[in-house]
């Protein structure tokens, strides 16, 4: 992945951009998860700026979070599942709006333990 250059980050963010990178991290709070970093992702995916790198890193925490949500989902069998999903609540919940505020901020915030599958 290109990152944006340390020029362009001393640049203030437009303020639909920075409404963009925020909802992306709130998105799954809206009802539209892996739906709205997506699109921003697709549509930003030739500019490479500091909006593409937002939304692709939420679409890689979105991903990984249903991943996990479908492992834990079979691990409920045994019954350990419901725990992990609770667990797995409370931290979507947490680093969403870590993730929005670290946005707010004007920095690129990376989402702990997820696995890097788009990009």
């Amino acid at each position: 992945m290109t990152t944006p250059d340390a020029e362009s980050d001393l640049l203030p963010l437009p303020t639909l951009d920075k409404l963009l990178i925020i909802l992306c991290h709130l998105s799954w709070y809206l009802g539209v998860g892996l739906l709205l970093p997506f699109v921003v992702w697709l549509v930003k995916k030739s500019e490479h700026d500091r909006v593409f790198a937002h939304a692709q890193e939420t679409l890689n925490a979105h991903l990984t979070w249903v991943l996990i949500g479908i492992g834990c989902a079979l691990l409920s069998v045994i019954g350990i599942g419901v725990v992990l999903v609770i667990l797995l609540g409370f931290a979507v919940l947490v680093l969403g709006i870590v993730g929005a505020v670290k946005a707010a901020n004007g920095v690129l915030y990376r989402y702990p333990l997820t696995w890097r599958l788009v990009g």
